[in-house]
């Protein structure tokens, strides 16, 4: 593998990983908050200073011995969880959903914005700055597309799995959330996977099964370069 490449693929993809994980943790507080929930608060997470979200192992570690043996085919990180006491907020079912929404919607709105830098750097005259201001603006539209796309898949602990299960009834509530203790492991699962895709077959599986979304940021990069 080439480590230069790597380095080069760091360089590019670091702020905006940063930005998309914590971020979106930092909206789960925010929303909390606005609803009665002061659990982050009390703890000091009600910030968009990314440094207050990061967790060694998760943002940092993790993402880059990931994506270092899925062969650069696949990243996955988390930031440290911003706690959340469902029972403290004022209608625990209906903001449960909200709060669970803030993260994804978060992404979608660092998506818009690095769509607007890219934007500007295409007006701008090609220079030593803009093109890698380019290049990472490309950067962040497809990892908050994934991330957005990821944490909305109902299983939980996603936030697809909290939304979904705020809009069942009570009983199939409960009976869902017992698939919680389950679900930590699949997502393990997939992640093993992916990285000995990469090791033993260049991650052609992974790449395949992300295409759709590689080709909806392609979609999204070549209407603001062309459009």
């Amino acid at each position: 593998m080439d480590v230069t490449y790597l380095v080069q693929t760091i360089a590019i993809y670091a702020i905006p990983v940063l930005l998309a994980i914590t971020l979106h943790e930092a909206a789960h507080g925010y929303v909390a908050r606005y609803f009665g929930d002061m659990t982050a608060h009390a703890e000091g997470r009600i910030s968009l200073n990314p440094f207050r979200h990061v967790e060694l192992v998760g943002t940092i570690l993790i993402p880059l011995l990931v994506l270092y043996f899925s062969s650069y085919k696949f990243l996955f990180g988390w930031a440290k969880p911003v706690p959340v006491n469902y029972s403290a907020l004022r209608n625990p079912r209906r903001d449960m959903a909200l709060v669970a929404a803030a993260g994804p919607a978060a992404n979608l709105a660092m998506l818009v914005g690095w769509l607007l830098v890219l934007k500007v750097a295409i007006i701008l005259p090609h220079g030593e700055l803009t093109l890698p201001i380019a290049a990472m603006a490309e950067a962040g539209i497809i990892v908050n597309l994934v991330v957005m796309v990821f944490n909305l898949v109902p299983i939980l602990p996603l936030d697809g799995g909290r939304i979904v299960m705020s809009l069942l009834p009570r009983p199939s509530a409960v009976q869902y959330a017992k698939f919680e203790k389950w679900s930590g492991h699949v997502l393990t699962g997939f992640v093993l996977f992916a990285v000995l895709d990469g090791m033993a077959n260049d991650g052609k599986f992974v790449a395949r099964s992300f295409a759709p979304l590689g080709e909806l940021a392609q979609h999204l990069v070549h209407s603001i370069v062309f459009g």
